[in-house]
């Protein structure tokens, strides 16, 4: 039952790193927002194009703009904190409870 118990702290070791680096994808996604980018640029493209599906998707659900500020990214921050308090501290504490 280890192995079962160790596959279950890796995946949860690997969706944490990834729901982290997807964090500050979405921070520097939100920074740039702020000033007028040049749109040709490839960070600019990787950035808008790895988050702007998802804050799409947010602002389609749910259009929370007051005065022009878009609060989507502040939702899909709350939604990467909510996953790895929730999902990968559950994933963790499942493998170290299997693996006994």
């Amino acid at each position: 039952m280890f192995v079962l118990g160790n596959f279950f702290v890796a995946i949860a070791s690997i969706i944490n790193i990834a729901l982290q680096i997807y964090l500050y994808i979405v921070i520097g996604s939100a920074v740039l927002s702020w000033v007028n980018p040049d749109p040709y640029n490839p960070i600019v493209k990787f950035l808008r194009g790895a988050t702007e599906p998802v804050f799409a998707a947010i602002r389609k659900r749910i259009p929370i703009s007051f005065g022009g500020i878009d609060f989507s990214p502040m939702l899909v921050l709350l939604g990467i904190i909510f996953l790895q308090k929730f999902l990968v501290n559950t994933l963790l504490m499942l493998g170290q409870k299997i693996g006994m």
